[in-house]
């Protein structure tokens, strides 16, 4: 065996670790906020972000940031101290997403859409030193703020009416420009706070750190294909995992932001026409209101616009439209505790020659992981080791690598559950695809069990999305005397469509899909959402044990 090499007076190191340390000049603690810097620097009369008639370029971006963040150490707030925030998709928003990771503070945005306790809640658990308000928000943050019984500094953008507010602007101007900011000593720093929107009990409190926000950053740039001529809309709530850490990414690119405040699609069509927009994300229920739009609300645009859509895949149906109306899908996947989007379905040099059922088959994958995660794994859960890649056998997805959560804050119980074993647990059943591609069947606990056979609920909305009225499609499990449980569907009918009859359902399932599988009621109405828009199956398992 050969001796490993050593050189005198360093007894013990290799060559290649002796007199090779770190230092400033090669190893600097990664955080996003060196991204605006970058930006402002390389393209500092561009753009950045357009919100209505309002412009700003990267050079006031950078110079607004710094103002927040010496304004906010100014008025005591220290590193890892908390700054919440409650405002739909604004320019102040995004300035959030760097001036407290500037100050080594830790930033929390909050859902503008849950009830002041929700809200007092997040504010006592974060530990909030400061709430920043956008003026229609005021409402809800004057109860919660009530609620809170806490010394706060409330920031108000806007005029909100809230009593004792500090305006924005006004604090802003407080702060220094050139303000020389310094980044993290260490890049495992905690940099977000984004609470899960849990169906019980109270929510838990993902933390993000400066490092895994740098890299998700660059993974979504690099997926999404975000280059500096690239316009991105905001049609994905900002307070959604710091809006899938896209606040972050357009920056990295140099890209321009559209601020969209309410989701609507007319405006997203107006939008994406004056601007050139060129990307957009959001959940199905997004791309269900645009490929469902009336005519009146559609205005023509040239380009063809890249649209990620999150959460459960859309139905073929609405990736046909939305590929007629000048659209072109990418589907991925991800959580709160992964910074967003995990893996992406990349489409495939075969897909050419499939069918177009085929290929909406394969779009539904969720697929393999972003450039920046380091793993994705299916595995059985009564084991512990990976299923077959054979595209049949079902486990769990899990997780591992730098942009998976630290954990919860406060939770060492739920944090040890989630990351047990050196996997993020995700909770969601799938197979393997030989190409090494996930494909989602169910959340764990929307599986329905009828006479011992599996169903999956997404495969049984899968169809009944096909069904020329229906623009949304839930399937959940009811109690059944006979079969333990059977799938019960819930239905939101297109607008102005000749609404058909459960029977009428039934028998379009029943010409689909195997006989067991067909739900055995069906209920028409609209459906409970969240904030993202995604479908509460929680509140329809309840109605279906009620029927």
């Amino acid at each position: 065996m050969t001796e490993t090499p050593q050189r005198p007076g360093q007894p013990g190191r290799h060559p290649f670790e002796a007199g090779l340390d770190r230092t400033p000049a090669n190893h600097v603690p990664l955080t996003p906020a060196s991204l605006l810097a970058r930006a402002a620097a390389a393209v500092g009369a561009r753009v950045g972000i357009i919100d209505g008639d309002r412009r700003i370029t990267y050079a006031d971006l950078y110079a607004r940031c710094r103002r927040l963040a010496s304004a906010l150490a100014a008025r005591g707030v220290r590193p890892l101290d908390t700054v919440a925030i409650l405002a739909p998709n604004v320019p102040e928003m995004i300035e959030a997403h760097f001036a407290v990771p500037m100050l080594g503070a830790v930033l929390n945005p909050l859902n503008t859409r849950l009830d002041p306790a929700t809200i007092a809640f997040s504010l006592a658990h974060g530990g909030a030193r400061v709430l920043i308000v956008e003026a229609e928000c005021a409402p809800l943050a004057a109860q919660a703020v009530a609620a809170f019984g806490q010394p706060i500094l409330v920031v108000a953008i806007g005029e909100t009416g809230l009593a004792g507010a500090l305006p924005y602007e006004s604090l802003l101007a407080e702060g220094d420009p050139d303000y020389a900011w310094v980044g993290p000593e260490d890049e495992w720093q905690s940099l977000c706070l984004l609470y899960t929107s849990g169906t019980t009990g109270d929510p838990k409190g993902a933390v993000y750190s400066h490092r895994g926000a740098y890299l998700q950053a660059l993974g979504n740039a690099v997926t999404f294909g975000l280059t500096a001529d690239s316009v991105y809309l905001w049609t994905l709530p900002m307070f959604h995992c710091s809006g899938w850490s896209y606040p972050w990414a357009s920056v990295a690119a140099c890209a321009t932001q559209v601020c969209l405040r309410k989701v609507e699609p007319a405006a997203i069509f107006r939008l994406i026409a004056a601007h050139g927009v060129t990307h957009l994300c959001g959940a199905p229920i997004v791309l269900s209101m645009i490929a469902h739009a009336p005519d009146t609300d559609r205005t023509a645009f040239p380009q063809r616009v890249r649209c990620a859509v999150g959460g459960a895949a859309p139905s073929s149906t609405i990736i046909r439209t939305m590929e007629e109306l000048g659209f072109q899908v990418t589907h991925l996947y991800g959580a709160t505790e992964s910074y967003g989007p995990a893996t992406v379905c990349l489409a495939q040099p075969d897909w050419a020659d499939l069918t177009d059922a085929e290929r909406y088959g394969r779009m539904a994958r969720q697929g393999v992981p972003l450039a920046t995660l380091e793993a994705v794994s299916v595995v059985d859960p009564a084991t512990d080791e990976p299923v077959p890649r054979d595209g049949t056998a079902v486990g769990e997805i899990r997780l591992r690598g730098n942009t998976v959560m630290k954990g919860y804050l406060g939770n060492p119980e739920a944090t040890g559950r989630a990351l047990a074993g050196g996997w993020y647990r995700t909770g969601d059943l799938a197979v393997w695809h030989p190409d090494g591609s996930v494909e989602i069947k169910d959340r764990a606990k929307d599986i329905i069990i009828s006479g011992g056979e599996n169903i999956s609920s997404l495969e049984v909305e899968e169809v009944l999305m096909r069904h020329p009225a229906v623009m949304l499609a839930a399937v959940v499990a009811r109690p059944d005397a006979t079969w333990g449980e059977s799938p019960c569907a819930f239905l939101e009918m297109k607008p102005g469509a000749d609404a058909p009859t459960d029977r009428d359902v039934i028998a379009f399932c029943r010409a689909r899909m195997a006989r067991f599988k067909v739900p055995k009621t069906v209920v028409f109405g609209p459906l409970p959402k969240t904030s993202t828009g995604k479908i509460q199956k929680f509140v329809l398992r309840e109605q279906a044990r009620a029927l």
